[in-house]
């Protein structure tokens, strides 16, 4: 495989591990734990995993040569330094018994099901050492929830002698992990189940995870494109740029990337929600800061966008949960149905006020709100081209302002969705030591004996050498949510928290950007350099963390 100069050069990259990671090391345990809510629920439906202590790992006399061989997975969507968790923990099960193999099973959960695997080997981890992407195994969104899948798995696990599986992934793939873990711990398998934290929407986090991986990589991807953006606003002086950013559920991408770049306008989707904002309410206050720069001279500017806003807009979240409960009922009813009929079937089945949102909005998004849904049954919002739906519903306004004499100026806009460009980026130092370190937390996890945890890494923003790596049980973080017209235990996801310091950071500065050009423009993500340029966190786990 033919390799660029950059690749070359990371592969030297030696990832910083914390102390407590460098030698052998013995689990320090802390308190029973419970689930962030619906203590009683979670604790029946996890009876073998719930209420075991958070732990972490502290230097030890003794080496524990335990030998055991390890499956690992990728599950959902991609995230810089997934191959570092994996190299992280090929190191360590090596480091502990050069005869323990690592198994890595292909295109996510659906290979341990379908017994589809490779071995890795020194050779094969090598060439993927501090690069980004998950081509090494692949991924997928196999969901874990089944019996027969369990069963299934375990005839693979039994037939490689695997010790454990270490599933990296999202919430819901580590939800999946802590059923799988369960399931196994109750039929007494001796099959162990580790989780790792990724996904670049930065919403898995809490008390005990401080950040998830490829947040770090993935926003500074973005706010390099949404900077080079803006310079070219500043340059031409013609347009008004709409950049819709990843983050589905919570708005920590866009805040993390306004925070970088200092944009005239960005939406926090948490906010629009607790505020209970129309969609019209929103275009109002785009067209407001709109109108302002027009009469300041600045016919241009810049707005990101939060992947997820649409379904945080109160009226349109109401209507998405009632379209998602009848779609997962009547759904096969519905889909033979041509276009106009299933508009009608909608409309005919919906409440009142829920079809009276329905019909407000433009064909296009109304037939993405009522169509495909992905693997979870949730409306797909990556495919609403919500950027657009904006500055559209802006034009409309600002040429009904003029005939009024309220907007003297010229709108013109321009459009950007940044997803896939920044879910396989080459590891920033951040994501690249935080990998390694979850990998090698994962390894000692299992060399433990532990199973139904997740590894951690915490005290994120001190020099990677003083960072403090363990383990937190899976429970912790469940509680019970109606998914796909079901109440069913999930991972709670942490949105944006408006009284957070990161929000209140933002919103102390928001009316100056709006009115003045503020904007910064962060470059590319620095590998080589001054530390204060290459190893700073986000902004976002800064401000988080300041005493």
């Amino acid at each position: 495989m033919e390799k660029s100069a950059l690749q070359i050069a990371r592969a030297a990259y030696q990832p910083k591990l914390p102390k407590a990671l460098l030698g052998a090391v013995k689990i320090k345990e802390g308190e029973p734990t419970q689930s962030v809510d619906n203590q009683e629920e979670i604790q029946k439906l996890f009876p073998n995993t719930y209420g075991m202590p958070v732990v972490e790992f502290v230097p030890s006399d003794e080496a524990n040569g335990k030998k055991m061989n390890v499956g690992v997975i990728l599950s959902g969507g991609q995230a810089p330094g997934g191959h570092n968790v994996i190299t992280g923990l090929f190191d360590q099960i090596k480091k502990l018994n050069p005869e323990n193999r690592l198994f890595g099973f292909i295109l996510g959960p659906g290979g341990l099901v379908d017994h589809n695997y490779i071995e890795l080997t020194k050779e094969i981890v090598d060439e993927y050492r501090n690069t980004g992407g998950f081509d090494m195994i692949g991924s997928g969104r196999t969901k874990l929830e089944q019996i027969d899948q369990f069963e299934k798995g375990l005839e693979i696990i039994r037939e490689l002698d695997i010790k454990a599986i270490v599933i990296i992934g999202g919430d819901d793939s580590n939800t999946n992990a802590c059923v799988l873990a369960e399931y196994y711990a109750a039929k007494n398998y001796g099959v162990q189940v580790i989780g790792c934290p990724k996904t670049i929407d930065g919403d898995l986090k809490n008390t005990q995870i401080e950040t998830s991986f490829g947040f770090d990589t993935a926003t500074k991807t973005y706010a390099e494109l949404i900077g080079n953006i803006e310079r070219d606003c500043n340059s031409a002086r013609k347009y008004w740029h709409f950049i819709k950013v990843m983050g589905r559920s919570a708005s920590h991408i866009a805040l993390e990337c306004a925070l970088q770049c200092q944009p005239n306008i960005c939406l926090i989707s948490e906010e629009v929600q607790q505020k209970d904002m129309t969609l019209n309410q929103i275009v109002d206050q785009l067209c407001e800061a709109i109108a302002y720069r027009a009469a300041n001279g600045n016919d241009f500017g810049t707005v990101i966008v939060p992947e997820g806003l649409i379904e945080f807009i109160p009226a349109i979240g109401r209507l998405i949960q009632e379209l998602n409960d009848l779609l997962a009922a009547h759904g096969a009813d519905y889909k033979d149905l041509d276009k106009d009929a299933q508009r009608e079937y909608i409309v005919a089945h919906l409440s009142k006020e829920n079809a009276a949102t329905f019909e407000t909005l433009p064909e296009g998004v109304a037939r993405q709100l009522s169509l495909d849904r992905d693997p979870h049954g949730n409306v797909q919002v990556s495919l609403i081209e919500t950027e657009k739906l904006l500055s559209d519903m802006c034009e409309a306004r600002l040429a009904q302002w003029k005939k009024e004499g309220k907007f003297t100026g010229k709108f013109a806009a321009q459009h950007h969705f940044f997803g896939y460009e920044g879910r396989c980026a080459a590891p920033s130092n951040f994501d690249a030591d935080y990998c390694y370190a979850l990998g090698t937390s994962a390894a000692q996890l299992i060399a433990n004996g532990k199973t139904g945890y997740m590894a951690i890494v915490q005290n994120t923003t001190a020099p990677a050498e003083e960072w403090i790596a363990g383990g937190v049980p899976i429970t912790m973080m469940m509680n019970i949510e109606r998914r796909n017209g079901e109440n069913k235990p999930v991972i709670r996801k942490a949105l944006v928290e408006l009284d957070g310091k990161p929000f209140k950071a933002f919103a102390a500065k928001r009316d100056e950007w709006a009115k003045e050009t503020c904007y910064v423009y962060p470059g590319p993500i620095q590998y080589w350099g001054p530390t204060e340029v290459c190893d700073q966190p986000t902004r976002t786990l800064a401000l988080e963390q300041s005493k």
